[in-house]
């Protein structure tokens, strides 16, 4: 699965080292997803620090690119030609649909939440999502795998003017059906997601395990499918800002940043609950144990680190579900595309791993329909 952001935000970080020092080795090397942090966040958490360290933050503009580098890393500490020791980074951005096969594959490690005081502040979905067993399965009594520092939601996006004339503007899934918008609509190339919102407006969970068991749920995907101009995990905000489509299923990580430019263009979380997805950070296998890396993860979750980087980078922190909503900036408690009510939260779900059964089903049912195998 694929986040790629479209636009880059000016405020993000855009240099790839923050060095205190002279050209010696990083006390801190990280690798994350570009546009997530802002620079001004890091300078910020250098400048806390009591003895003088130098910060190695490389991006990288996909997510699936960092996991293939935990796969490189892994590939060479196991061959006996390459040069020990090598450069891993301390800390690595990986998405949560990435971190069952990360696990299975052993290329991280749990982390020791002891060494993480704001652990506790994190929501109880926050925290099951990267309880896992050694197969990267979710597991109440499992090990801690990542430290989730981000989340963002699936949404509709929308052409305000498009909609004008037509007297209403969506507010849930079931709008996506509507003969108004037919032809009009682009949807994410993804099962899980697609699948998923009709589960939801049909009433039930993104992470259903039995589908033939679902009434209707066939019937109603034709439907939508019969509605869609063109599927994209990538280019669907292009055919979007120049009026081509009128409404745009897609990652807030994507659309949040177009807001600020695009002025005809709005966007909505379904009244109904939506999917969610997570940015984490993961320790590499083989990376020595080191407070420097703890503080960083433990520093992105303060409140008000948490706050600057959500209203910066327009991507919420992980902590701020968990904060009264009267004690947070009147710009970030008002937003609803940053911070949805707490109902439509509740109704939110992280796409879980399923069982190899279960994607069988998935599959089955998406080439039907792409494909037209009715």
């Amino acid at each position: 699965m694929k986040r790629r952001p479209f636009l880059t935000a000016a405020a993000a970080l855009t240099l790839s080292k923050f060095l205190g020092g002279c050209d010696r080795p990083a006390d801190l090397k990280v690798e994350l997803l570009q546009n997530t942090i802002p620079s001004q966040v890091v300078g910020k958490f250098r400048n806390q620090l009591a003895q003088r360290v130098t910060l190695d933050f490389a991006v990288k503009p996909k997510l699936e690119e960092l996991f293939t580098q935990l796969q490189e890393w892994r590939r060479k500490a196991e061959s006996p030609e390459e040069e020990k020791p090598l450069k891993i980074a301390d800390l690595v951005t990986l998405g949560d649909y990435w971190l069952a096969k990360a696990i299975e594959q052993k290329l991280i490690q749990p982390l020791n939440t002891d060494t993480l005081p704001h652990w506790e502040q994190l929501p109880a979905k926050w925290q099951n999502l990267v309880r896992r067993n050694e197969k990267g399965e979710l597991d109440p009594q499992g090990k801690i795998w990542a430290a989730p520092y981000q989340w963002g939601t699936t949404l509709i996006a929308y052409r305000i003017d498009k909609f004008k004339s037509l007297g209403w503007t969506p507010t849930d899934w079931k709008d996506l059906w509507r003969e108004e918008v037919r032809d009009r609509l682009s949807l994410l190339d993804q099962p899980r997601e697609v699948i998923g919102l009709v589960l939801k407006k049909l009433g039930h969970s993104y992470n259903t395990l039995e589908l033939d068991k679902i009434p209707n749920l066939k019937e109603e995907l034709i439907q939508l499918n019969n509605q869609v101009k063109f599927y994209s995990s990538n280019t669907y905000l292009q055919p979007l800002i120049i009026g081509d489509t009128w409404l745009a299923v897609g990652w807030s990580g994507d659309v949040l940043p177009l807001l600020k430019t695009e002025p005809e263009i709005a966007a909505v979380i379904p009244q109904s609950g939506t999917a969610l997805w997570a940015n984490l950070w993961v320790k590499p296998g083989g990376v020595s144990r080191t407070d420097l890396a703890d503080k960083w993860i433990d520093f992105c979750w303060q409140k008000q680190i948490a706050e600057q980087m959500s209203l910066i980078a327009k991507i919420t922190s992980a902590t701020i579900p968990a904060i009264n909503r009267n004690e947070l900036p009147e710009a970030l408690r008002n937003n609803e595309l940053l911070l949805p009510p707490e109902e439509v939260l509740a109704n939110s779900e992280f796409l879980h791993p399923l069982s190899s059964e279960a994607i069988a089903q998935y599959r089955q049912l998406w080439q039907e329909i792409r494909v037209g195998l009715i």
